[in-house]
């Protein structure tokens, strides 16, 4: 305890008290001095030792906490992970060998400069957001409700939201209720949540390999032991699944059943009912992130796991960030009943609640109807990119030897190349002609280099796809020829949504 005494913060220095506390800290956690699963001091008691008020602290270890170097036990504390996982560090301290214009990554983002074609974001463009709707919801709630739509709502969420949205949950044959729902700050913050609220240091986690990198980095952060297994074209394979459960026995698997990100694959219905049967007989829970349902163009399976759980084995995440207004951030989770308190608890330690003036006017557009009226307008417009992607890329790609699965709806598209190949170096030969795409190594949890890369319909216009896809498939085939082409690991990359 004595190194927290020896801590020296200073008033003069133009950094804010709480950065030196959190950079003292953390040199302590690096050198070993603080050691792995070591308790950190209370926020009151290590302000009393450093003559500091509770909120220095307070902000310290959130800081802490967001990089990676610890992490809280509801109830118990914060303590210093296992294996400190600093992810703003992984994140910025390697760069992309690429040209200097392509500005990439401030924290998991990516600069697009005006005349590159981007496959590789998964947002859409700002310009198919409802901003008029959504502005006249949110006037309707400021003169209903004042002042009052500006302040802290219930950790749980905003009564009325919940209760729509046990209503629009039946479309998806989700029975649940109001006190089951828990309002989230987009699908992020419900991994963090979950995260926090059900793993330690050590904790086994089985994840779909590729899958959703900020999964990854969040698992990471907690300590668990992470095992992935590759995901085929309908699913896991539930032999190697179950081998793994039985040799691990984990506390949770992510899955994304429904047009998976980055690879766009679904689960075939018994291969559903499969992994449920599976948490029935191991008791563990499935974290389901339905990350794109909505998004079926050919009317195919996309049945969620919540709505075939007789059991209550699984936590649904759903957010409406990513086809509605990604900087809403605005989801929810559908609970079994016994998660409920653990994850409240989680959920209130980290932000208290999610805006309760966007909580408000959602709530406005899912009882107004307009939301169903939006998902139909995104519908259509994703529909149409995703029968000229396909079409291009069988016209283009195809005849190069590449391999591909069409996903039938998302967003996401999944090629691969002959296994000796490297779509770290692809990515870096399409950048220098102004494509982006994002290669597959990004969506492993060693981030090791691979063979395939993930085509995105996001934020890329009609008309700039065949010639992208075009020029892309030139980019392929000059790599394909070239005598640079031995596979090799280029490092880590930062993440891109």
């Amino acid at each position: 305890m004595g190194y927290y005494e020896e801590i020296k913060l200073s008033k003069k220095s133009e950094q804010h008290l709480y950065v030196q506390l959190y950079d003292a800290i953390k040199n302590h956690i690096i050198q070993g001095t603080i050691k792995a699963d070591e308790k950190l001091p209370p926020i009151r008691q290590l302000a009393e030792i450093l003559c500091v008020n509770n909120a220095t602290v307070v902000k310290a270890y959130e800081l802490l906490e967001q990089e990676g170097y610890v992490y809280k036990r509801v109830g118990s504390g914060t303590f210093v992970s296992l294996k400190p996982y600093p992810l703003s560090a992984a994140i910025e301290s390697v760069r992309l060998p690429v040209d200097e214009d392509l500005s990439l990554m401030n924290r998991g983002q990516i600069q697009i400069q005006e005349h590159m074609v981007s496959f590789a974001s998964a947002t859409p463009t700002p310009d198919l957001f409802p901003v008029d709707d959504f502005q006249i919801l949110l006037n309707e709630v400021l003169n209903r409700d004042k002042g009052n739509a500006f302040g802290y709502q219930e950790s749980q969420g905003y009564f009325p939201l919940r209760e729509s949205l046990v209503a629009y949950m039946r479309q998806y044959g989700i029975e649940t209720k109001s006190e089951n729902i828990q309002v989230i700050s987009g699908a992020q913050q419900g991994i963090d949540v979950i995260a926090k609220a059900f793993i330690n240091p050590g904790d086994v986690v089985i994840l779909e390999k590729p899958t959703y990198t900020g999964a990854i980095a969040t698992f990471k952060s907690r300590g668990a032991k992470i095992i992935d297994i590759p995901i085929r074209e309908d699913g896991l394979d539930i032999e190697a699944l179950e081998a793994v459960i039985e040799k691990y026995r984990p506390n949770l698997i992510y899955l994304m059943p429904n047009f998976q990100n980055p690879t766009g694959y679904s689960y075939s219905r018994e291969k559903k009912q499969r992994v449920l049967s599976l948490a029935q007989q191991y008791s563990f829970h499935i974290v389901e992130d339905d990350y794109l349902s909505d998004l079926s163009f050919y009317h195919t399976e996309n049945t969620t796991l919540k709505s075939m759980d007789q059991q209550d084995h699984v936590i649904y995440i759903k957010s409406f960030s990513k086809i509605f207004m990604p900087g809403l951030r605005l989801g929810f989770l559908v609970l079994p009943e016994k998660a409920y308190p653990r994850i409240l608890a989680a959920k209130h330690a980290s932000d208290i609640s999610t805006s309760g003036l966007i909580q408000r006017a959602f709530d406005l557009y899912l009882r107004n109807g307009i939301w169903k009226k939006h998902i139909h307008y995104m519908e259509n417009i994703y529909k149409e990119r995703y029968e000229i992607m396909d079409q291009v890329i069988r016209k283009y790609i195809l005849p190069l030897g590449i391999t591909y699965h069409p996903p039938l709806g998302g967003l996401n598209f999944w090629l691969c190349l002959n296994e000796k190949f490297s779509t770290n170096q692809l990515y870096n030969m399409a950048v220098k002609k102004n494509i982006l795409i994002v290669p597959g190594s990004l969506f492993s949890v060693d981030q090791k280099d691979s063979n395939c890369f993930r085509l995105s319909i996001a934020a890329v216009y009609p008309e700039q796809i065949e010639p992208g896809i075009q020029a892309l498939s030139e980019v392929i085939k000059e790599y394909i020829e070239s005598k640079d082409n031995k596979k090799r690991n280029t490092g880590v990359y930062t993440p891109l949504l």
